[in-house]
């Protein structure tokens, strides 16, 4: 059995121990450090093989967003899940263009938390869509505030066609690449190579990225015309 290796970085001590016990006691994953701030994940990076790291945003001396950014930079086999609330979900899309693979809220059932762990140690991305719609009100939000012109200036810069729109729009409800297939009644490799073909056309590396950029652009509304 692989030994997931993760580590916890939050500023609240009573959090950080609090998430180690629970979530030792009922996985077999490894807490194997943990950090207050920024600087003291990346020192932890530098010391231990991680696997997953669980990152708090708001944070002293350095915060989630810029520690994500360097440690993907230095480790970018390292998992990042950023630990978020509510009130930070303005600053998730940064994480996510960062290299986090996903985020999560601190106060979630820890069952669902140790999936998520799991999940992305496996190659998945967590995009809770409870979160999602939170983060995607919000861009819409912005977005609607814009002038014509500049609304304009960003719809549909990427040249997706119907298909891809569809394909892309599954992703940011969280479906695999399976899901896509009994929904849209499709082939395996014809669900990647739409999947290819939008993160190419989106110029992004991976499902969190794809999902931050449909979200930030408005990609995936559904049209009146």
């Amino acid at each position: 059995m692989i030994m997931i290796k993760a580590a916890i970085v939050e500023d609240q001590e009573i959090l950080r121990k609090s998430l180690k016990i629970v979530i030792e006691n009922i996985s077999d994953i490894e807490i194997v450090g943990t950090a207050e701030n920024g600087e003291e994940a990346i020192a932890l990076c530098e010391r231990e093989n991680l696997d997953v790291l669980l990152m708090d945003i708001q944070m002293p001396v350095m915060d989630g967003v810029k520690a994500t950014d360097e440690i993907k930079k230095r480790w970018p086999h390292i998992k990042v899940i950023i630990l978020t609330t509510f009130q930070d979900v303005t600053h998730v899309l940064n994480a996510l263009n960062a290299g986090a693979e996903g985020y999560i809220l601190k106060a979630v059932d820890p069952e669902y938390l140790v999936q998520g762990i799991k999940m992305v140690y496996h190659g998945g991305s967590l995009i809770p869509q409870q979160l999602a719609k939170e983060v995607f009100g919000q861009i819409q939000l912005n977005n609607n505030s814009h002038s014509d012109q500049d609304h304009n200036s960003i719809n549909h810069p990427y040249d997706l066609n119907h298909q891809e729109i569809k394909v892309l729009k599954c992703l940011t409800q969280g479906l695999s690449n399976k899901d896509i297939t009994e929904k849209m009644f499709l082939s395996m490799g014809t669900v990647k190579n739409y999947v290819s073909t939008i993160y190419s056309k989106l110029n992004v590396k991976n499902r969190s990225s794809a999902i931050t950029k449909a979200m930030e652009e408005s990609l995936i509304e559904d049209k009146k015309h």
